[in-house]
């Protein structure tokens, strides 16, 4: 008797990729982090270690080297944003309009904390989110700086020297530009 069966010999199917693993394999959206230690910021001029950026690495979103706060090359606004945050979503898209407008002139940084890369990820894609972000799952960032409030924008000065914290909710185009130019004496268009 001969017996004979068809499609025995195929590969067993694979199970569709979980929603993580398919965030992972897609392209993230946000710029890498290579050019963000590129000078000396940080170095100061012996004023207090208090004012300068915590002394804290995190890593890059889009992976490579991880980033040492303290290396970062001023000025900078770095805002620290949550997915699940309905003020940080809503003054992102002003946060890249700003990377747009001051390039050259400043770098716009993000950190994600407390949140999933997949969140994070959605809402990069969803607004168009390109500027650098850094990845703090466990807000040591915000431990450093003894601050809870979400969002949270620090304005840095080219000597590394954090010049202000703002905690006042979701900031607009024309307040960042306030900011901007109140705490980093650079002016940018709103």
């Amino acid at each position: 008797m001969l017996l004979v069966t068809t499609g025995c010999t195929a590969e067993p199917e694979a199970a569709p990729p979980s929603r993580q693993e398919a965030a992972a394999s897609r392209p993230s959206p946000f710029e890498d982090c290579t050019a963000l230690t590129g000078g000396p910021a940080g170095t100061g001029d012996g004023g207090a270690a208090a004012d300068l950026l915590p002394e804290l690495t995190l890593t890059c979103f889009t992976g490579g080297t991880p980033v040492a706060l303290r290396d970062v090359a001023g000025p900078a606004v770095i805002n620290i944003w949550a997915s699940w945050c309905a003020p940080c979503r809503k003054e992102l898209p002003a946060f890249q309009r700003l990377s747009e407008r001051s390039e050259g002139q400043l770098r716009v940084i993000g950190v994600n904390t407390r949140d999933g890369r997949e969140a994070a990820q959605s809402i990069g894609e969803d607004f168009g989110i390109r500027f650098p972000m850094l990845f703090d799952q466990g807000a040591a960032l915000q431990q450093r700086l003894r601050r809870n409030a979400f969002p949270l924008t620090m304005f840095v000065a080219a000597d590394g020297r954090i010049r202000h914290l703002d905690t006042s909710g979701a900031l607009d185009d024309a307040r960042l530009a306030e900011l901007v130019r109140q705490h980093l004496d650079i002016t940018v268009p709103a």
